[in-house]
């Protein structure tokens, strides 16, 4: 009932194929994040009546950005505003037109009504000339703040200069902006979700991310535990194809179904604004992860042998006559378990989705999820089917148990990982970085003596030659245990970041030149303080910052630097993968430790604070945790929910620069901190 070896070999090729698409994938995804102006502007000049023209301005905007209408908001966004340079020949008409009807929704941010126009806005305003013969020009500026669903854009400004009364009907508009403008998107057949290139622009980019969120730390060990559980299927090959194909149809449900149930009542009981908090409870809380790290220690104690994970006899018996049903609730479980551990990775988009459906959209989230959530579970069907064939194909030795011995080792280190969560964000102290390594070279030694055959389980069949096979693959195993032991000293070991706790967990570090003496960050004339919090939260690198906003912006204005606000969370795979592979490079963080104020936020650590710095909501639901603080705050200020996420402030708050995600290019990182080291020198902001 076992495969021929062949069948490993292309079980592995299609492991390299799906590896090299994702890896060649990623680089596209970084290129769809730039700093370019979403929003283009246009204009024509229309001929009324005699001597009357009628001035039109036309915004394309690139979809997921908007900007607000006209306004105009006393303490609220920066509306969209026109201004008229005086010409004595020119009369001005009554005020500006908004052609486009805007959407109209309640911020609670700001509390208040206000609108915003997604995909294209028209504006107008009717001029006389005081001599119709004559023609003469007019410079008329347009000012807007363009954002998206986790951060806005600063103000910028567009000159137009309009010939009027002339054969020309319109006029070329000067940039005097400093940020350029990215090429405008056709609208001529624009419908209510922004049209259909930038619709399918979108679902593009969403089925990009799905494919690439297979390579991230927290995905792709449910791998070796999708192809273990599949291992133990039915003999039945079409039986077993059907639950593959299950398997894929419930992942994709769990992800699309939750979404549109949100939306969909959001939208009904008036749209109030829908938080990702279930999400950030399900990636961080103690609860569910040490579940996590339970369920990754039995399946390892079964693949190792000690039991045989079996039903009751009862359900067992009442299995064979139900086979169906119970075939489908354990295949429901299986997708429902990889998408519950997969939030930690994959919760900024679903984060963002959800952001996005609280600001009058509908189907074109649900959309775009739709799409993601059907390219995330491609290849865990795929390798749901591989299995399956497994099964069908004549036994052909005992070398299937080796298998689950290895995907056992595989399950006992990577289960650590949610131990290791709850560890960070509870502050137990129970698995430092050199504890989790030592455990990490013990178990990849074992393995790699198990592939020389030096080790033999209970039912491992008689001793054979050692293979080419099995050589080889110790010797990777064996390879990356002496890459694991300078870790033990502090080496980063950039390559498994993600996976490891933070470096400040770790007793003994040999810290390079550039870390071995960070600059203090209190004020020279005041007596040194430690920051809040700083008793149980630290930087990377030797860094020190504050992990308090307010406190840390105080700072940033008596010092006259501008404000790096990290926002974070323990349980953020890619925070420590960013911290590893972009922080550590000797320029980013000259340029973190000279040249800004630091502030971390953590948005999932669970320190109870004292009740008097306990926050209340808009709704009014008490927030007493550091972590769900964060969260509200950042969320209420910003509009930003995902995880890593960083941003470039002023003395009075505002946003430098655009916000940035997680993107391992260090060059694009030192980019995004000189231009907001450059535009604070320009607005500082006190």
């Amino acid at each position: 009932m076992l495969a021929q070896p062949i069948r490993i070999m292309k079980f592995r090729s299609l492991c390299r194929l799906l590896s090299a698409l994702s890896l060649c994938l990623l680089p596209m995804l970084s290129t769809a994040q730039d700093d370019m102006n979403p929003v283009n502007w246009s204009s024509t000049v229309e001929s009324d009546s005699a001597g009357v023209y009628r001035l039109v301005f036309t915004a394309n905007i690139q979809l997921p950005w908007h900007m607000y209408d006209l306004g105009p908001y006393e303490g609220g966004p920066n509306p969209t505003t026109f201004t008229f340079t005086e010409n004595p020949a020119v009369e001005l008409l009554g005020e500006m037109q908004q052609l486009s009807v805007p959407t109209r929704v309640f911020d609670p941010m700001f509390e208040m009504e206000i609108g915003y126009f997604s995909g294209q806005a028209q504006f107008a305003r009717s001029v006389r000339l005081k001599n119709p013969d004559e023609g003469t020009t007019l410079h008329v500026n347009v000012e807007w703040m363009a954002c998206d669903d986790q951060s806005c854009l600063p103000p910028s400004d567009q000159d137009f200069t309009l010939t009027i009364g002339k054969p020309q009907s319109a006029a070329s508009a000067s940039v005097t902006s400093t940020t350029s403008s990215s090429d405008p998107t056709s609208s001529s057949t624009m419908d209510a979700v922004g049209g259909g290139k930038s619709l399918w622009g979108l679902i593009l980019e969403a089925v990009l991310w799905g494919l690439a969120a297979l390579l991230t730390p927290c995905v792709f060990p449910m791998v070796p535990m999708t192809v273990s559980f599949f291992l133990k299927g039915s003999d039945n090959q079409a039986r077993g194809r059907l639950m593959a194909s299950l398997y894929g149809l419930f992942i994709v449900l769990l992800y699309t179904l939750p979404i549109t149930l949100i939306i969909l009542i959001t939208k009904l009981v008036g749209g109030d604004s829908v938080t990702a908090d279930i999400f950030n409870w399900l990636a961080t809380h103690w609860l569910p992860n040490v579940i996590f790290f339970l369920v990754f220690m039995i399946f390892a104690a079964s693949f190792f042998g000690a039991f045989e994970i079996t039903m009751p006899s009862k359900l067992v018996n009442r299995s064979d006559r139900k086979a169906d049903q119970g075939g489908i609730f354990g295949t429901f479980f299986m997708a429902l378990t990889l998408v519950l551990v997969s939030f930690s990775c994959t919760g900024p988009i679903v984060g963002s989705v959800l952001i996005k459906s609280t600001s009058g959209e509908v189907w074109t989230p649900v959309i775009t999820m739709l799409a993601f959530s059907i390219a995330f579970a491609l290849p865990f069907t795929l390798f749901a089917f591989f299995p399956t064939l497994l099964k069908s194909l004549p036994k052909s030795g005992g070398w299937l148990n080796s298998v689950k011995v290895v995907l056992g080792f595989l399950e006992l280190a990577l289960g650590l990982k949610f131990l290791s969560v709850a560890d960070q964000t509870y502050h137990w102290g129970l698995l430092d970085r050199e504890i989790y390594l030592a455990l990490w070279i013990v178990i990849f030694a074992l393995l790699g003596f198990y592939l020389l055959g030096k080790i033999r389980f209970a039912h491992d069949s008689e001793p054979r030659p050692l293979s080419v096979t099995r050589l080889l693959l110790s010797i990777v195993v064996f390879a990356f245990v002496v890459y694991l032991i300078p870790g033990m000293w502090g080496a980063p070991l950039k390559g498994i970041s993600g996976y490891l706790p933070p470096m400040h967990t770790q007793d003994f570090v040999y810290a390079p030149a550039y870390v071995s003496a960070p600059t203090a960050v209190t004020p020279t004339d005041e007596p040194e303080k430690p920051a809040k919090y700083s008793d149980f939260l630290s930087l990377p690198h030797g860094l020190k910052g504050f992990f308090d906003f307010d406190e840390a912006l105080e700072y940033a204005q008596q010092i006259g630097k501008p404000l790096f606000v990290d926002y974070t969370g323990h349980g953020c795979v890619n925070c420590r993968e960013m911290e590893a592979r972009v922080w550590a490079d000797p320029q980013v963080l000259g340029l973190l430790r000279d040249k800004f104020v630091v502030v971390a936020l953590y948005s999932d650590d669970k320190k109870t604070l004292p009740e008097s710095e306990w926050v209340t909501t808009d709704n009014g639901k008490v927030l007493k945790t550091l972590g769900k603080i964060n969260a509200y705050l950042a969320h209420k200020r910003f509009g930003v929910n995902s995880q890593p996420y960083y941003m470039i402030l002023n003395g009075s708050g505002k946003p430098l620069v655009p916000g940035r995600g997680y993107d391992l290019d260090v060059a694009g990182f030192v980019q995004f901190l000189e231009t907001g080291l450059k535009n604070y020198e320009a607005d500082p902001g006190k």
